[in-house]
C-alpha cells in the first residue's frame, strides 16, 4: 500500500508486521515519535505484545534480554544519551547471543545539550557485537527494519540488530512510503539457547581465562556468519517486493576518479552533489555505507577518497574515515561536517571534493583548519 510517513513511523509500521511479543519502551527525542506510535498500535490491537513501560533506557534493554532469553521477539528504540545509558546492556544483549531489534535515532551527545542528528551516539557503541546498519529515506528505514529481525534472528547470527536513522533530517521528514505483506519474509523466532524450566541452565556465569575468549570469538565468528545472510535477506526481499538493497549504495561510482563516502542522509545530499561535479566535468560518485558491522568490503581501488563524517573521536579523527584508512591501507580527505545537525548542503559537498587535499583533515565551518 501506499502512503506517506515520517521515517518514526515507518519504523514503527516495520515493528507492528514483525510482530514482537515483547516491546519495551523509554521516550526521548527524537525517538519518542516511533514508541508512541507502537503505543497506541499496542492500544488499538494492532499489536498483540506485552508493552513494558520503563523507567530508563537501561531498563528498557534489560526488559529486552529478559523477554529474548525467554524466546519472545523483541524490539526498543533509543537516542542519544539513551542508548549510551543502555552501553552495559548493550554488551550483555551482543554475548548472550539475543537478537534484539532496537531502532537508534541519532542525536548528538551532550553537553552542550543537542538534540539534533549526530553519528557519534551509534559510533561509540560499535565494538559491542552489535551488527549496525543506517538508513537514508523513510522507505529504507521501513524495509531495513523488517530485514533486520529476519537477519539477527537466523540462526547462524544471532546477535542484536541496530537500525540508525538521523535525528529529524529523516526521523521526522514526511515521504512516501510503501508498506508490503510480509507474509513468510520473517520466519518464527527460535532461540536454541532459550531458557527451559525442564531443563535448567547457568546464564551470565563467570568465564575464566581458559574460556572467556573462546565466547568472544564466538560473537566474531557469527558477525562474520552475518555478511552471507544480510545478503540472502536483501535479494529475497528484492524478489518479493522488488525492492533492491547492498551492503552499501552505489552512485556512478564505477567510472568516477573521485568518491565521497558517508553514512545516512548525507549519502542522499552527496548524490546530488556528484550531479553537479559531473556536469562540470569532475568524475565524482557517491558511496554510502549502509552496513557498517560487519564492516563491507568497498570496491575503491585507485580512487581519491572523501569521507565525510558526522561524528569524531576526540584525539584520532573521523572514525569513518580511519576504519576506511585503517582497513584499506589508503589516504583520504576526511572531513568532519555535520556536527551537531549542521546543515551540510549538495553544494557543500560538491565544494569538498573541488578542495580535497588527501591526507589532511578539515572542520566544515572552522576557520582555523591544519
Amino acid at each position: 500500500m501506499l502512503t506517506g510517513s515520517t521515517g518514526n513511523k515507518a519504523v514503527a509500521e516495520a515493528v507492528s508486521q514483525a510482530e514482537p511479543g515483547v516491546i519495551a519502551a523509554y521516550p526521548i527525542t527524537p525517538q519518542t515519535e516511533i514508541v508512541e506510535q507502537i503505543a497506541t498500535y499496542v492500544a488499538e490491537g494492532k499489536i498483540g505484545c506485552e508493552y513494558i513501560m520503563v523507567e530508563s533506557e537501561h531498563s528498557a534493554m534489560a526488559a529486552c534480554i529478559g523477554a529474548s532469553v525467554s524466546g519472545v521477539r523483541t524490539f526498543t528504540a533509543t537516542s542519544s544519551h539513551g542508548l549510551l545509558y543502555m552501553h552495559e546492556m548493550l554488551n550483555w544483549a551482543a554475548g548472550a547471543r539475543l537478537p534484539i531489534v532496537m531502532a537508534n535515532v541519532n542525536r548528538a551527545p551532550g553537553p552542550g545539550w543537542n538534540i539534533w542528528a549526530e553519528h557519534t551516539d551509534s559510533l561509540q557503541e560499535r565494538d559491542t557485537g552489535w551488527l549496525q546498519v543506517y538508513v537514508s529515506t523513510v522507505q529504507e528505514a521501513y524495509d531495513t527494519t523488517l530485514m533486520a529481525f529476519r537477519i539477527a534472528e537466523h540462526a547462524d547470527v544471532l546477535l542484536p540488530v541496530m537500525i540508525n536513522l538521523d535525528g529529524f533530517l529523516l526521523s521526522h521528514i514526511f515521504q512516501s512510503l510503501e508498506t508490503v505483506h510480509i507474509e513468510d519474509y520473517i520466519p518464527p523466532f527460535s532461540l536454541p539457547h532459550m531458557i527451559d524450566t525442564k531443563a535448567p541452565l547457568g546464564y551470565g556465569t563467570l568465564t575464566g581465562p581458559e574460556t572467556h575468549f573462546k565466547f568472544r570469538w564466538a560473537i566474531e565468528r557469527s558477525m562474520r556468519a552475518a555478511r552471507p545472510v544480510i545478503d540472502d535477506a536483501q535479494i529475497e526481499f528484492k524478489k518479493r517486493f522488488g525492492r533492491e538493497y547492498g551492503k552499501v549504495d552505489e552512485y556512478l561510482c564505477d567510472d568516477a576518479d573521485v568518491i565521497v563516502i558517508s553514512l545516512g542522509t548525507l549519502g542522499k545530499e552527496a548524490e546530488v552533489a556528484v550531479d553537479l561535479l559531473r556536469s562540470e566535468g569532475i568524475k565524482a560518485g557517491s558511496l554510502r555505507v549502509r552496513w557498517l558491522r560487519p564492516f563491507p568490503s568497498l570496491n575503491i581501488s585507485g580512487k581519491e577518497l572523501v569521507v565525510i563524517d558526522r561524528d569524531y573521536s576526540f584525539g584520532f579523527g573521523g572514525i569513518l574515515a580511519n576504519e576506511i584508512k585503517a582497513k584499506y591501507k589508503t589516504d583520504v580527505f576526511s572531513v568532519i561536517a555535520g556536527i551537531g545537525g549542521q546543515e551540510v548542503t549538495f553544494g557543500d559537498i560538491a565544494s569538498f571534493v573541488r578542495d580535497r587535499r588527501l591526507g589532511t583533515e578539515y572542520w566544515f565551518g572552522v576557520k582555523a583548519n591544519v
